[in-house]
């Protein structure tokens, strides 16, 4: 009986789609069979509990999937600020009630609202964290340093963490080291408020940033500027949309040098002396703002050639068209008929007064005369390029014998020249503030840490962004849940799934198993019909056999033989 393949088949693909839907069930236990204990980090071992068995089936228990449990992250060594929001409380935090100036008395306040709360998809119960709650709205908010920070021989580390919750149509989530300066007061903190460096991811439109700004005091003049780190050559957009957690660093050094990393992977680096904008320093020289180029001063590279004549057979009248006198007027022209008549149907308006609008005339409209003709009017020859047509004459050009180069203005000794060789000894600062306008809410912010030893930093980071990494890491499906969530979203991936393990499968099946088998001579013997090959096939196999009988009678003697000889020894 043949086999019914195609039948096969179906059962084969049906069979795949129920296997995929029980996988999809079963998946989080299945990898737990596989591994008992899943290490998520050697630091947050702490943080994995398992939950209770779950039963399928006749009895089949399999072990569940890890759950990353909160812990508060702790402090390995001294910090200026720390604050995780384990308190569920704003404590230490001073909402600002100030109003902005030169803005309208309606968006004026700083009225944006906060809250201590856990993030609206939480992967990590208990992990609290500061939120921006308010969308169109000015928000500002500061806390005091433990001490202020000043910029001598220790490092400054700067780190928190950010989430994009509703993602991020315009807004920022930068922070602001506000300067130490006597005039400092939280609840009047404003965009004019000094600072002494702004780092962190901005967004408007397109346009994805991340500032790391710090105020230089020219020495000369008391007066601050902005210096702006070059940007980033990595593309940050994924930061901002993908709804997750990130960690944002600012490491600077004594020696000048700094590093931003995001997720404790350096996206930019530089020092402060070559890649900030404008530079620290100011050029040594500059041009003379007093000096003018003299009106001698001949700048042009080529000149007309002064010895050059006129040719006498130069003909500047010719023109650069004429008739072409091969033309012919094409058969059917219509040389009476006018390319445009007045339109017949056309009325005369009923307001129209001729005193005041003149004489009425139709419009003007195509000749339909002309539609079929190959054209109406007066024919004229078509023009062609002159040959002859030389244009104005004009003489060559030569090197100028005189030219200067182009005139620039000389340099001076800048009178406005300094050398900061240390502009890493920045103004000290005595506190941290978010002072951010934003059109989407629900801006996350936790685990802010301000330090100068970078282990410090780290440790804070794995206990802290590290459990949530491990949370989403737990929290997310396999492979194959993925392909599951995919295809229910967009269900034409079954077919594409279908085609990429069923038909193979298929196939391979279908080519092992469809050859022809040849019959035997047993299956000869099963009729009385006469066949000639059965009869040799069967003494070749009766020859083959007996050879293979001999040879092993063969073997058993040599080995009888060998035997006998060792015992005569």
């Amino acid at each position: 009986m043949e086999p019914k393949w195609w039948l096969f088949m179906v059962l084969l693909l049906l069979g795949t789609v129920v296997q995929a839907h029980d996988g999809h069930d079963d998946e989080d236990d299945d990898d737990d069979e596989d591994d008992d204990v899943i290490d998520v980090e050697e630091d947050l071992e702490d943080g994995i509990e398992e939950v209770e068995d779950s039963k399928l089936g006749d009895g089949v228990t399999f072990p569940p999937s890890p759950k990353v449990t909160y812990k508060a992250p702790v402090p390995t060594g001294e910090v200026y600020f720390v604050d995780a929001f384990d308190k569920g409380m704003l404590v230490g935090w001073v909402l600002s009630k100030a109003k902005k100036d030169d803005t309208d008395d309606e968006i004026a306040k700083y009225d944006g609202k906060w809250e201590v709360e856990e993030m609206k998809e939480s992967k990590l119960p208990g992990d609290k964290g500061l939120v921006l709650l308010s969308r169109a709205k000015h928000h500002a908010i500061s806390a005091r340093l433990n001490k202020p920070f000043t910029f001598d021989t220790k490092p400054l580390i700067v780190q928190y963490e950010v989430n994009f919750q509703s993602g991020i149509e315009c807004g920022g989530a930068y922070v602001k080291l506000l300067s130490r300066t006597p005039e400092l007061n939280l609840d009047q903190f404003h965009d004019k408020t000094p600072y002494t460096i702004m780092f962190g991811p901005d967004k408007c439109g397109e346009d994805y940033k991340l500032h790391f700004i710090f105020r230089h005091k020219n020495p000369k003049t008391g007066i601050y500027e902005e210096k702006h780190a070059k940007r980033p050559d990595t593309d940050l957009k994924t930061y901002f949309t993908d709804k997750k957690t990130h960690l944002y660093t600012l490491v600077l050094n004594p020696d000048n040098s700094f590093e931003i990393l995001v997720d404790q992977m350096v996206v930019n680096s530089g020092n402060l002396l070559n890649d900030m904008t404008p530079p620290v320093n100011p050029p040594r020289e500059i041009e003379d703002p007093n000096d003018q180029k003299p009106e001698d001063w001949d700048e042009r590279p080529k000149i007309p050639d002064p010895d050059a004549v006129k040719p006498d057979d130069w003909d500047e009248t010719a023109p650069a068209k004429i008739p072409d006198e091969d033309a012919t007027k094409p058969e059917g022209w219509l040389d009476d008929e006018p390319e445009y008549v007045s339109d017949p149907d056309a009325e005369k308006p009923e307001d129209w007064d001729e005193d005041m609008d003149g004489e009425w005339e139709a419009p003007q409209i195509a000749n339909p005369k002309c539609e079929s003709a190959p054209g109406c009017g007066v024919w004229q020859r078509p023009t062609i390029d002159n040959p002859n047509y030389k244009g104005k004459w004009k003489a060559p050009m030569i090197d100028n014998p005189n030219y200067q180069g182009i005139w620039k203005p000389r340099k001076i000794p800048n009178p406005d020249f300094f050398e900061d060789l240390e502009p890493f000894k920045m103004t000290p600062f005595s506190a941290v503030g978010l002072e951010l306008w934003s059109m989407t809410s629900d801006i996350f912010f936790d685990n802010f840490i301000i330090c100068a030893d970078r282990a410090v930093a780290d440790d804070w980071a794995n206990d802290g962004w590290g459990l949530k990494k491990a949370a989403d890491g737990a929290a997310e499906p396999g492979v194959m849940g993925q392909m599951l969530e995919a295809a229910e979203e967009r269900p034409w991936l079954w077919v594409v799934y279908i085609l990429t393990v069923a038909l193979p499968l298929f196939l391979v099946v279908l080519f092992c198993c469809s050859g022809k088998k040849q019959p035997s001579a047993a299956e000869y013997k099963k009729t009385d019909a006469p066949q000639p090959d059965v009869k040799e096939e069967e003494e070749e196999e009766e020859k083959e056999e007996e050879k293979e009988k001999k040879d092993e009678e063969e073997s058993e003697e040599k080995l009888g033989e060998n035997t006998l000889n060792i015992s005569d020894l």
